[in-house]
């Protein structure tokens, strides 16, 4: 729980964590010869899901995932660490792997608030099973990054 202005506790905002490699990796628009860049565009391109949530009618976006606010927190890993975060976009940068740090994330989050709404951006398979086996629903990175 977080605390209002008042002091007052507040119930978490929905969290959307995004998987920055694979969103940013599914569509082919030279990425590679900036990773980093890559990872700023796409931390720019979600400001404005954590204050309208996430666009579209995709099934298997959570209605809550629809309507903001949300926590928007970018997982970026490789040549993409050291984006800095923005006042709507929280920017974690791996050590390691990304996966890693995102099931320990998601986790942790869960665990700080039984019942917070997770939604996690990833095409990444394994990620998925790991993630939804502790209660986040998850989507695509076309959910957030159209082709």
């Amino acid at each position: 729980m977080g605390e209002s202005a008042t002091g007052e506790a507040v119930p978490e905002l929905p969290l959307l964590v995004v998987d920055g490699a694979n969103v940013v990796g599914s569509v082919p628009d030279g990425w590679w010869r900036d990773r980093r860049g890559a990872a700023e565009r796409l931390r720019d391109a979600l400001a404005p899901v954590a204050g309208h949530g996430v666009p579209g009618e995709r099934a298997e976006v959570p209605a809550w995932a629809r309507t903001g606010p949300l926590d928007v927190l970018l997982v970026v890993e490789g040549a993409a660490r050291g984006v800095t975060a923005t006042p709507e976009v929280r920017v974690e940068s791996a050590a390691g792997s990304g996966d890693d740090l995102i099931v320990a994330l998601v986790a942790a989050a869960l665990a700080a608030c039984p019942g917070r709404s997770c939604l996690v951006v990833t095409a990444d398979r394994g990620l998925r099973g790991r993630v939804t086996a502790l209660g986040a629903d998850v989507t695509g990175p076309r959910a957030v990054r159209p082709v």
